[in-house]
């Protein structure tokens, strides 16, 4: 079955559901999205969106901060155009209906987080991305131009490949006509023609063990892209969140917000030694890589599974007021913060490399725009500074919306792609190969490719995932294709990416820490 739209977005967290809006005046859009359409990473973003608001605050100085976080490694024209449009779009998003924290004064309340040198990000209590996601759909839900298909899953995209054509890395002009999309309601696959099409997935957490994304984040637009012969870059710099809340067994893993730490939480061993000064003079608020690589290194040192969080000395209301969810966590599991200290240990929370894209977040693969988490823009470099995340997702949405709207004005349907042919497939015999091999992909990539690498790590990693790689393409050509097979494909794909961009960086570097070589 054939479907027809102006605008195909694979997506809807704050990247995908701020370009719908940006283009669906100028034509119809479809938001295709494997869950419900709020299950996203940016409904979980607790710490918030870093803008330039209020002096003694610049641009300059927050373009100097997330220049410093990246390493070096950072795109400066694109950090620059970032930044400086950062205060107009969060005021637009303000106006859209979002909702931030404001002190006595009436102005907005900022926090200080890990990196920052000054007080810039924007916050609704500890829950802002369920804020900024709820602004949005609501918004969404009246434009009349704007369906969206939930528990529909993008199976791959629509190139010449699929007209029979050779198609390689290198061929100049791949072009995106739409996507395969399966209906998890009917399991039917659809061929959704599109004159443009915007990836906008986001991450790719759970190719790890522990990781603070929602089930979702399975690096499938990455995949997708790869798979179609795009560009890919930095797949080797994934950022580990410094904190997330031991609770062995809890999957995803919850997270307690960096801005707790801002707020002057202060980490420590367990036997209550305050141990950050050693690695960074910056402390508690060193970035991000800083503080996970000290956390690890100090669990290696101690033989311990976790560091722990100390927030006794903190304000109790002002603690409460600021991080009521976070409070009603921990209170859950016995835990009071004020008389006992969080446990908390890294966990995967962000991928800074990506589908490659210019300033515009046109991809290499022609008609298809990407923005968000899945791409690599130039602005996080080797590390990204905190809280930039969003903020870029609200930018380039911006920008690749009206560079879409006149590509899609000159763009028409290839009425040539063939349905899809699921002939001479059959349903799995066994979901414990699926299940199963997903569990290993897990643990291959936890053990070998997580925060601290080397090169034997790295080769036993890759071999290991070439055997799951062969094993799961055998049983993808002769299944009824599902989310579960697609998901696992995926995350082989990324894996297989991480380590191979990981090997070829003879660096340490930022989120990329090898034994053998010093930063």
């Amino acid at each position: 079955m054939k479907r027809r739209v102006d605008f195909l977005i694979i997506g809807s967290g704050i990247a995908g559901l701020t370009y719908a809006l940006k283009v669906a005046d100028k034509g119809s859009v479809f938001i295709v999205t494997k869950a419900s359409e709020d299950e996203s990473n940016t409904k979980y973003a607790q710490g918030g969106i870093a803008a330039v608001m209020y002096e003694p605050d610049s641009h300059e100085k927050h373009i100097n901060d997330t220049l410093i976080a990246g390493a070096g490694l950072c795109d400066e024209e694109v950090v620059r155009m970032v930044i400086t449009e950062s205060t107009e779009k969060v005021k637009e998003l303000i106006e859209w209906g979002a909702n931030f924290d404001k002190n006595k004064k009436g102005e907005y309340d900022l926090a200080r987080e890990g990196g920052h040198s000054e007080h810039r990000v924007l916050h609704h209590k500890d829950n802002t991305g369920f804020e900024i996601e709820r602004a949005l759909l609501a918004k969404v839900y009246k434009h009349p131009n704007i369906t969206i298909l939930d528990h529909h899953f993008a199976i791959d995209i629509l190139t010449q490949h699929h007209l029979g054509e050779i198609v390689n890395s290198k061929t100049p002009d791949i072009k995106c006509y739409g996507a395969y999309v399966l209906d998890a309601k009917t399991n039917k696959i659809e061929t959704i023609l599109a004159k443009v099409t915007c990836m906008a997935t986001g991450g790719a957490g759970h190719v790890y063990v522990t990781t603070t994304n929602p089930k979702v984040s399975t690096g499938d637009g990455i995949a997708m892209v790869y798979r179609a012969k795009g560009h890919v870059k930095d797949m080797e710099f994934v950022q580990f969140h410094p904190t997330s809340l031991y609770n062995p067994g809890e999957h995803p893993s919850y997270l307690i917000s960096e801005a707790v730490r801002g707020f002057g939480a202060v980490l420590k061993t367990i036997d209550g030694k305050e141990f950050m000064q050693k690695y960074d003079e910056r402390g508690c608020l060193a970035p991000r890589d800083i503080v996970a690589r000290a956390i690890d290194n100090e669990m290696k040192l101690h033989g311990h599974d976790y560091v722990e969080l100390d927030c006794r000395h903190l304000d109790r209301k002002g603690f409460i007021d600021h991080f009521p969810n976070i409070y009603n966590k921990c209170m859950s599991l016995g835990i009071d913060p004020f008389i006992k200290k969080i446990p908390v240990v890294p966990a995967q929370h962000y991928l800074c490399g990506g589908i490659i894209v210019d300033k515009t977040g046109r991809s290499t693969i022609e008609k298809l725009f990407a923005i968000g988490e899945c791409t690599c823009t130039g602005l996080h470099g080797a590390n990204r500074l905190a809280s930039n995340s969003l903020l870029e997702g609200l930018v380039y949405a911006h920008h690749a919306a009206a560079d879409s709207i006149a590509e899609m004005q000159n763009n028409s349907f290839n009425e040539k792609i063939p349905d899809w042919d699921a002939e001479g497939t059959e349903h799995p015999e066994e979901m414990i190969l699926i299940t199963q091999s997903l569990r290993e992909v897990q643990q291959i990539m936890s053990n070998y490719v997580g925060i601290v690498r080397s090169e034997l790590r790295l080769k036993r990693a890759f071999d290991r995932l070439e055997i799951l790689y062969q094993e799961n393409e055998a049983l993808y050509e002769k299944t009824t294709i599902s989310p579960r097979l697609c998901e696992l494909r995926n995350l082989i794909c990324i894996g297989y990416l991480i380590i191979k961009h990981a090997k070829q960086r003879k660096e340490s570097v930022g989120l990329h820490y090898m034994l053998k070589f010093k930063e």
